[in-house]
C-alpha cells in the first residue's frame, strides 16, 4: 500500500518552469501565546484563498536590525480544518526572527510571506487504513498538529500515535489542543508525552529516549505492522539521529521514516561549512542566473554561496531557509558544474536534471547558468 509521504524521487515542484514563487501580504488575525516562550501566528485568509497542503510552511519576510530577514514556519493549521493559516514560533537563543516576531508582531499589522512549500506531505484518501507514528520534540510539533488534523478528519480508518518530547510540562506547546483532539476522536490519535525534566507528580516518561523507553513506548501504540505503518520525525537534530538510530535497531526500513528538519539560516549567522573543490579549481567564477525574465552576471569568490552572492549585490533571488532544504531557492544549471554543500533538499532524480540550490550552491567552473523557474 502507498502510504503517499514524498519520498525522495516523488518530490514535485510547486510551481511552474519559469514562474517565480508567488507572495502575499498577510493580515495577522491573532497571536496566541502557546507557552511562555511559543507563539502562534493566525493569519487571514486573503481574498484569493491560498492552497497548501498539511505538513507544508511558510516563509515570513520582515525587516530585522535594518535588513531582510526570512524564516520558514511550518503551518499548524489544517487546510480541511481550519479557516485561517497559522504558524508557530518558538524563541531560541539569538534567534533574529524567532525573538523579532513575538516582541513586535501584534493583530492588525500585515507581514510578506511566500507561497505555501515543502514536501513533508501526503495525499489523504477516505478509503485509506494507515498508522502514522510521530515523533516530535518542541518546536517540531507544529507540522505533526497539521498532519494529525488532516488524517483525523480525512481517513476515518486511520490512526496516529505521537510521541512527543520537551523540556518540562510547561514548555508543551498545543497540550490543550493534542488533549481535545484524543477526546474528540478516541481510540484514533494515542498522545504520549516525554519530558526531560519531569514534575514530582508525573506519571509518564521522562529523560533522554532511549532503546529501552522506546521499546516500552511502542508496547503502548497499536502494532499495525510494517505495511500499514509510517514513522514522521520533527524535532531537534540530535533527537532526530537519536530516533533513526533507534528504528534501525528495531529493522524499520529507511523507505518507511519521514522526517523534517528545522535548520537556522547561515547566511546572518556567520557560520559556513568550509568548500570542499571536487571539480574545477578554487577560485573566483563567473555565474549567471535567469531569474524573472532577467539575466545576471555576478563573480562568486570560492568562500561565499551563489544566493549570498546575489543578494549582498542587490539581486533580489527566491530563498527561505538558506541550509539547502526547503528548494526555495531551487534552479536548473543549463552548463557548467555547481557543488552543494547540502544535497539532502533536492532528489537523486532532480540532482540528475541538473537542479541545485544557490543557498548551498558553488560554481565549479566557468561557464555556469543557472535558470531559476
Amino acid at each position: 500500500m502507498a502510504f503517499g509521504f514524498f519520498k525522495k524521487s516523488e518530490k514535485k515542484s510547486e510551481t511552474p518552469v519559469n514562474a517565480g514563487p508567488h507572495y502575499y501580504d498577510l493580515k495577522v488575525k491573532n497571536i496566541i501565546q502557546e507557552t511562555k516562550d511559543a507563539i502562534s501566528i493566525v493569519f487571514e485568509q486573503p481574498a484569493n484563498k491560498i492552497s497548501y497542503k498539511s505538513g507544508q510552511f511558510l516563509t515570513l519576510i520582515a525587516p530585522v536590525a535594518g535588513k531582510e530577514v526570512r524564516r520558514a514556519y511550518s503551518l499548524n493549521s489544517s487546510p480541511f480544518t481550519d479557516q485561517d493559516l497559522s504558524v508557530t514560533i518558538k524563541r531560541v537563543d539569538l534567534g533574529l526572527m524567532s525573538n523579532w516576531l513575538p516582541d513586535n508582531l501584534k493583530a492588525g499589522d500585515t507581514v510578506k510571506v511566500m507561497e505555501p512549500m515543502g514536501h513533508f506531505t501526503t495525499e489523504y484518501k477516505s478509503e485509506n487504513k494507515r498508522h502514522v507514528i510521530m515523533f516530535a520534540g518542541g518546536s517540531g510539533i507544529t507540522p505533526m498538529m497539521s498532519l494529525i488534523k488532516s488524517t483525523l478528519t480525512q481517513e476515518p480508518e486511520s490512526i496516529c500515535s505521537l510521541i512527543y518530547c520537551n523540556r518540562d510540562i510547561d514548555s508543551i506547546i498545543f497540550k490543550d489542543q493534542l488533549e481535545k483532539l484524543q477526546t474528540t476522536h478516541a481510540g484514533r490519535l494515542h498522545v504520549i508525552h516525554v519530558l526531560d525534566n519531569a514534575p514530582m507528580n508525573w506519571q509518564g516518561y521522562s529523560g533522554l529516549l532511549s532503546h529501552e523507553m522506546l521499546t516500552k513506548l511502542f508496547e503502548r501504540i497499536p502494532d499495525w505492522g510494517l505495511e500499514k505503518t509510517t514513522y514522521l520525525m520533527c524535532g531537534p537534530e540530535g533527537m532526530m539521529k537519536n530516533v533513526e538510530t533507534l528504528l534501525a535497531a528495531l529493522n524499520i526500513p529507511k523507505e518507511k521514516i519521514f522526517k523534517e528538519s528545522f535548520v537556522q539560516g547561515t547566511i546572518d549567522k556567520g557560520v559556513r561549512k568550509e568548500v570542499t573543490v571536487t571539480t574545477g579549481e578554487k577560485k573566483e567564477r563567473e555565474v549567471t542566473i535567469r531569474y524573472d525574465g532577467q539575466e545576471y552576471k555576478f563573480m562568486v569568490a570560492p568562500d561565499h554561496t551563489i544566493l549570498e552572492t546575489a543578494l549582498n549585490q542587490g539581486i533580489d533571488l527566491p530563498y527561505s531557509c538558506q541550509s539547502g532544504l526547503c528548494t526555495a531557492c531551487r534552479g536548473k544549471a543549463l552548463s557548467g558544474q555547481v557543488k552543494l554543500d547540502e544535497e539532502e533538499g533536492l532528489s537523486q532524480s532532480e540532482r540528475a536534471e541538473g537542479y541545485v540550490l544557490t543557498c548551498v550552491g558553488h560554481p565549479m567552473t566557468d561557464d555556469v547558468v543557472i535558470e531559476i523557474g
